[in-house]
């Protein structure tokens, strides 16, 4: 075995597996590309990640630079059934890509779901599950997400999403239906990902959800998509693209609200409280307050208030966003006002509870009041414990707050954080 075939490329992408090789063995570019055929600048996309998921490819550059098969997550050259090479392949990338794009000491996601993902044919050794059962399981996945079991999700939505893409491909045609159901899916898988801090795979969601809602032929399925696109914007300080991107769709959606379904106004609402959420975070105080303005309008028309409904949305949920907003700009003072009469309120959906009280905490935070912000943390983990405990955001917020309290005040703080694992 060359030097090239001992070095430890796993943790690496295909692209830069190739690259490393290449140096190692003293070869340019076009040393290699004479070898296999092909032109320098075939070798040069190929290590800049460009044509890696061509598997006849990465075999034959396997074999001139002396690279295991296994670094590039296929497998050995017995098997021949292209199936199982691609499924080496996926859980291959799956495992670079969680590695990339999880922050250091964060929890990761479940490695099945990032594969599912990732691109690669859709198979199946029985026939897939009817649309009937395949809704009831989309609309369970969305329950966990809404209840904060976001475990229960990890395992739940890989399946799912399989099952929906095999299903598809047995389907005679294009299955609306069925790119609906899947754009949700995904636009779940999304939102569980940015609950665990996962910006960069959320990308991945967000392209195959964008690209099953143009499918659906949905403006409802579409919306929500642009919904999830926006948060990832923002959540990557993207926040002009994302407000400019939400004005765009909401203005070709709304308008006569009395007349629409209210699956149809809770999309356009979510959309709006997706503005409000990215103008805050920008700092754009006048488009926050006219976002949700515009969200109360709709709210007027629609209450969809449950864990049951994926779409949901209600003059609750826009009252939420409001203290929200004003914690986001450093307003603490208006956001407890606001929170207060919501406190007293009924919120059947855990998420929303969990929500509230992590906008209280962060508040009394702002305001240096810690035994009050601790106890706001407390509150949000008895409605959500997973929101609590595995969100990379609230966990920070917690460690910020015990490190401010120098004189150990709030002794219950430090041992919060040392519970959950929280650097100091």
């Amino acid at each position: 075995m060359s030097q090239t075939a001992r070095g430890k490329f796993t943790a690496l992408s295909p692209g830069e597996v190739i690259r490393r090789a290449r140096v190692l063995s003293g070869r340019t570019q076009a040393d290699v590309a004479a070898e296999l055929g092909y032109h320098q600048s075939k070798i040069s996309r190929l290590e800049n990640g460009s044509g890696t998921q061509d598997i006849g490819v990465l075999r034959a550059v396997a074999g001139v630079l002396g690279i295991p098969l296994t670094s590039f997550g296929l497998a050995s050259p017995a098997p021949t059934d292209s199936r199982t090479d691609d499924m080496h392949r996926r859980n291959f990338l799956a495992a670079s890509a969680m590695a990339l794009a999880a922050p250091a000491g964060h929890p990761r996601v479940a490695r099945e779901l990032i594969r599912e993902l990732l691109p690669g044919p859709a198979w199946f050794d029985q026939p897939p599950p009817s649309a009937a059962e395949l809704s009831v399981r989309l609309s369970q996945a969305r329950r966990h997400f809404y209840a904060c079991r976001y475990a229960e999700l990890e395992v739940a939505l890989p399946q799912l999403i399989a099952d929906l893409r095999g299903a598809k491909h047995a389907a005679p045609g294009d299955d609306q239906a069925l790119s609906r159901m899947l754009a949700t899916a995904y636009q779940t898988a999304v939102s569980l990902l940015l609950k665990l801090g996962d910006q960069g795979n959320a990308w991945l969601a967000v392209g195959r959800a964008m690209t099953e809602a143009e499918r659906s032929c949905d403006p409802v399925v579409m919306a929500s998509s642009v919904r999830v696109q926006a948060h990832v914007l923002a959540r990557d300080r993207h926040t002009a693209p994302a407000i400019d991107l939400i004005r765009h769709t909401v203005d070709q959606l709304e308008g006569g609200y009395d007349r629409r379904p209210p699956g149809y106004l809770a999309a356009l609402g979510l959309l709006l409280l997706r503005g409000v959420t990215a103008a805050s975070a920008g700092g754009d105080r006048a488009k926050a307050a006219e976002f949700l303005a515009e969200a109360g309008d709709v709210a007027r028309y629609v209450d969809l208030d449950g864990p049951d409904s994926w779409a949901n949305f209600s003059p609750t949920n826009v009252a939420l966003h409001a203290v929200s907003s004003a914690v986001a700009l450093g307003d603490a003072g208006a956001a407890l006002a606001d929170a207060q009469p919501l406190m007293r309120r009924r919120i059947p959906v855990p998420e929303r509870r969990a929500a509230l009280w992590v906008d209280a905490a962060r508040a009394y935070s702002q305001q240096g009041r810690l035994v009050e912000g601790f106890q706001a943390l407390r509150i949000a983990e008895s409605c959500a414990s997973e929101d609590i405990r595995r969100r990379p955001s609230v966990l920070e917020l917690a460690g910020d707050m015990a490190a401010r309290d120098r004189r150990g005040t709030v002794p219950e703080l430090l041992r919060f954080c040392q519970e959950l694992g929280v650097p100091i």
